[in-house]
């Protein structure tokens, strides 16, 4: 049947029949090199299938090395991004340890030089509310009882409130509650420091004829009773004479009550100073 087919298309049987005689022709005919045109041309065909090939699979081989090359390059960035963070997290640790035991060499130095019964202990929790307290690890076990005076190196933090076994509640200064007896270092004028509410404090019963200025360092006067004699409160920022014959004094706090982590509690028992003349 298939023969009765190509027999009735004689355009295909003389097609073959061309493409043999070329064939055959080719066999026999020569190249200027001396070789038959037939083998040269099947040669090059074959040359030309095995270029492609080759080449496909090589782009192939060289997807596959470039797909391995770049996971074995995640896989090294996501284990030097975890060395990086473990890194990280250690210089902290050893940021905080190196800044915490700054704090306790200060601590010792502020006890040496204070000459007075301290104990120190660490600021374990602060006041949400609009009263300005923290809570120490200290309390009555450790000798603290109320209105011990708290102290940092940095200058006057406040007073033991309530005291409980293991801990304490400590007034801070800049409480609006809060005052201390202070005079002004270089004239040796007193009154008596209070709380603001705003983290800011203020300076009460200086006279408007007394030498103030901005800039002066305000310290205890020793008159409550509590804040030992000599202990820094901070710097006057502003002065302002007042309609009652008083100057409106603000006070800079020396103490960064925010940035509070450890603090002395003074269990020397604070001997209440006189009223002290003012230099001339």
């Amino acid at each position: 049947m298939a023969l009765a087919d190509i027999r009735q298309r004689p355009g295909v049987l003389l097609a073959a029949a061309i493409l043999l005689h070329v064939v055959l022709i080719s066999a026999q005919v020569n190249t200027a090199s001396g070789l038959p045109v037939l083998q040269v041309v099947t040669f090059g065909s074959f040359a030309e299938v095995q270029r492609g090939t080759t080449a496909t699979f090589d782009g192939v081989r060289n997807f596959w090395s470039g797909y391995i090359d770049l996971r074995q390059a995640h896989t090294e960035n996501d284990a030097l991004k975890r060395e990086l963070q473990t890194l990280q997290i250690r210089l902290q640790e050893e940021r905080a340890q190196a800044q915490r035991t700054d704090n306790l060499r200060q601590l010792l130095e502020l006890r040496e030089r204070a000459n007075l019964d301290t104990t120190a202990a660490e600021v374990i929790a602060a006041s949400t509310t609009e009263f300005r307290t923290i809570t120490i690890d200290k309390g009555t076990g450790d000798g603290l009882h109320p209105d011990m005076a708290v102290i940092s190196p940095a200058g006057v933090v406040g007073r033991v409130i309530l005291p409980s076994r293991r801990a304490s509640k400590v007034q801070l200064l800049i409480d609006s509650n809060a005052a201390a007896g202070a005079l002004i270092e270089r004239t040796r004028v007193q009154g008596v420091v209070e709380g603001f509410g705003d983290g800011s404090l203020r300076m009460a019963y200086v006279t408007g004829t007394a030498d103030v200025k901005p800039g002066d360092l305000v310290v205890t006067s020793g008159i409550d009773g509590i804040y030992p004699k000599g202990f820094v409160i901070g710097t006057i920022e502003q002065v302002e004479r007042g309609s009652a014959g008083y100057h409106q004094i603000t006070v800079r706090p020396a103490v960064d009550f925010r940035r509070l982590e450890e603090v002395l509690v003074v269990r020397t028992t604070v001997v209440r100073e006189g009223p002290e003349a003012p230099t001339p």
